[in-house]
């Protein structure tokens, strides 16, 4: 919990550009190598990207945390990453935000 309480006064919300205010970001590249539709499901809040075969996004961790800043968890179908700061964004290779849940033609 330490670093939830740490980085929550200054995230102050949990919007996409609040978290990236929080700096000290490590990215962590995501490819679906498969050929068929992965979930990626950002932990601690549950939520659910969709990555289409070949498709690549980064997992930015943001703030503080105790000793690493994710911890994954490969399952058929499934990869899921555990941002230990409590704080992350998902990124197209563009930079911009990934949207979260099923979009069209990619869901499981």
């Amino acid at each position: 919990m330490a670093p939830l309480t740490a980085n929550m006064p200054r995230a102050g919300d949990l919007g996409f550009e609040a978290i990236r205010r929080l700096g000290n970001p490590v990215p962590m590249l995501v490819k679906n190598s498969g050929d068929a539709p992965l979930e990626l499901w950002l932990e601690p809040f549950g939520q659910d990207y969709w990555l289409k075969p070949g498709e690549t996004v980064y997992v930015t961790s943001y703030g503080r945390w105790q000793d690493h800043p994710f911890e994954t968890l490969h399952e058929p179908g499934r990869i899921t990453v555990w941002a230990t700061s409590f704080f992350a964004t998902v990124t197209g290779p563009d930079g911009g935000e990934f949207p979260p849940g099923a979009r069209d033609g990619v869901h499981g």
